[in-house]
């Protein structure tokens, strides 16, 4: 399935499970809603999969890599090159999204979607590398359809093997340029807005990281009311797998948990492309990015986690993971009010 056809799929959550799942917690015999997000959150996955026996045994993180032809306008403190030697650090396990998948017991995808080389990530390459953004579009339409497919692609796969929840990741330099054109296009907000320090930029770099975001997106005038051309022009291959991921997530009912302020960007653009995505993406934590509430909001969702963490792979989406657990077990295994025979609560207002 390709994003043509990806929309007709993406139905809305089966409000009889989330009914089913809330009674079940209003039934434990503890104050009403007491454990707050983590219960809406097990409300919503019951939605998305169709049951309120929930299980999140099998876990995954994705993360999708590609490299970025702004760079060499200087708006990352590193070089290109990083983001192939992170990447297989991923495979090796000497990366952050490595040591907490083996900690967590999820299991992690490396996708090469746009590498400025040969790596040996899973390939799904649409290019290698975007193109600069401040000379010419990152990458032609076609290019950011084939972006948006393989992560579809990969939303499938994962279904096929059985996995039960997936979180989002990326490794790219200047992937937060990229994320701040995106998202001051399709939020219509200016750069200064929805631009921050990355990987730790100085004052002088974030001034030009802001120019070079401004005068791209004055260059291409990308429509925001077709996200396919703003990724196109201003994007990148891993913004666009992530949309695809979204997208195909929601088509096979696979919850999805959005990192930080890049894989929101993606998320808001899966939005765009197919509204009811939305009900299939879980939110995770606010990066401290300058632009992740604003992408919060503008997706109706509301964070768990504010730890002011920016370190991307994925490694805000993990952290949900053990709190899914824990409230799952207490889902699961506490005792009800009838079963200790003491009278329910009711609510008072």
């Amino acid at each position: 399935m390709d994003i043509t056809e990806i929309s007709s799929h993406i139905t809305k959550p089966d409000e009889g499970a989330m009914k089913r799942c809330r009674k079940r917690w209003d039934s434990i015999a503890k104050p009403l809603h007491s454990l707050g997000k983590l219960e809406d959150l097990i409300v919503k996955i019951a939605g998305i999969t169709g049951s309120e026996r929930i299980n999140l045994t099998k876990k995954a993180l994705v993360c999708m890599c590609a490299d970025n032809g702004v760079v060499e306008e200087g708006i990352s403190q590193s070089g290109q090159e990083v983001t192939a030697i992170v990447s297989e650090n991923m495979l090796n396990g000497r990366a952050t999204s490595s040591v907490m998948c083996r900690h967590l017991g999820a299991d992690l995808f490396a996708v090469d979607v746009g590498v400025a080389c040969e790596t040996s990530l899973i390939q799904k390459k649409s290019g290698f590398g975007t193109r600069n953004m401040l000379r010419e579009p990152a990458m032609s339409r076609e290019e950011a359809v084939s972006a948006v497919n393989a992560g579809i692609s990969m939303a499938f796969e994962l279904s096929r093997k059985g996995y039960c929840i997936a979180a989002t990741g990326e490794m790219g330099i200047g992937n937060t340029a990229t994320s701040s054109a995106v998202a001051s296009v399709l939020l219509d907000r200016p750069a200064e807005e929805m631009t921050g320090r990355g990987a730790g930029l100085d004052d002088q770099r974030l001034r030009c990281k802001i120019q070079v975001i401004t005068q791209a997106v004055n260059l291409h005038q990308p429509d925001r009311k077709d996200p396919l051309d703003v990724l196109s022009k201003v994007g990148g291959f891993d913004l666009a797998a992530l949309t695809g991921f979204f997208l195909g997530g929601a088509a096979v009912r696979l919850p999805i948990v959005i990192d930080g302020f890049i894989s929101g960007t993606a998320a808001l653009a899966a939005m765009k492309i197919c509204p009811d995505a939305v009900h299939y993406m879980l939110p995770s934590h606010k990066s401290k990015e300058p632009a992740a509430g604003l992408l919060l909001d503008a997706l109706g969702l509301d964070a768990c986690l504010d730890c002011g963490m920016s370190l991307g792979e994925g490694t805000g989406a993990l952290m949900l993971f053990p709190l899914l657990d824990t409230a799952l077990d207490v889902y699961e295994k506490m005792s009800t009010f009838d079963e200790i025979n003491v009278e329910q609560y009711v609510p008072l207002s």
